[in-house]
């Protein structure tokens, strides 16, 4: 089954303008994205899909897209493969055992068309930030919805961190999820999706992950137990650099 990756990264970040060029430990924030995209055993290729000439390493997109997932599939369009992995590029500690993670459930699931991963929230703050994108599961492992508000619902004098750090409902043993901003499309379902228009909820949530839902199209959510950290402010990127800043320096 061949796989391709795909890292769509803009330089109109709204909060942190040019992050994708941003150096940590001397190199650009996408190329540590990539980097680690490489690493994934399941990628067969990697591209950096930019609609910046200062950004470009790999293909040059239009600027007129609404998403990422709209820039993905004009890329998608053109290439000869059956998977195609969505990575952020502003995530440049990406494990690569989660790539993987998530492309395995399309090696036994036939009819699968779409897999994301999530993690346990290990905070109360993450269980109530609207910046946290929360997801809800069915009892097959799919997911029933994306939100930035606090889902499923816990009692506040209930709700708890359990023995593990998770952010748990003592009542019920059910642990809240953080959405991980990781896809694994077939091709032909990222394509179909591109076509479609945007769906109230999703543009109220701003979330394009629920066009698909909105549409009709099951997501199969992998559950990691890894946390990322994503850089999407200038306190994000200092910590970003003094993390990889020291295992540069750490390495033999």
């Amino acid at each position: 089954m061949r796989t391709i990756g795909l890292i769509p990264a803009r330089y109109a970040s709204t909060r942190l303008p040019g992050k994708a060029l941003a150096l940590i430990a001397g190199e650009p924030m996408v190329w540590h994205v990539y980097r680690r995209a490489k690493a994934a055993a399941c990628l067969e290729r990697v591209i950096v899909a930019t609609d910046d000439e200062r950004i470009r390493e790999a293909v040059m997109t239009r600027g007129d897209h609404a998403s990422g997932t709209d820039r993905l599939a004009e890329v998608a369009a053109s290439l000869d493969c059956d998977l195609v992995v969505n990575l952020q590029g502003d995530e440049p500690l990406m494990d690569p055992a989660v790539i993987e993670a998530t492309v395995a459930p399309f090696l036994s699931e036939s009819d699968l068309r779409m897999s994301t991963a999530a993690t346990p929230i290990r905070e109360a703050h993450e269980y109530r930030d609207p910046a946290v994108v929360k997801v809800v599961l069915d009892e097959r492992g799919y997911a029933l919805y994306f939100s930035r508000c606090s889902v499923p619902y816990f009692r506040v004098d209930s709700a708890q961190g359990a023995p593990d750090n998770t952010w748990r409902d003592p009542q019920t043993g059910l642990t809240a999820l953080k959405h991980l901003g990781l896809y694994v499309y077939r091709r032909e379902t990222l394509l179909w999706l591109s076509s479609l228009p945007p769906t109230a909820l999703e543009r109220a949530e701003k979330l394009e992950q629920l066009r698909a839902l909105g549409h009709g199209c099951p997501i199969r959510v992998v559950v990691v137990n890894y946390s990322p950290l994503g850089v999407d402010t200038p306190e994000d990127l200092e910590r970003v650099r003094r993390l990889l800043e020291d295992q540069t320096t750490c390495s033999p």
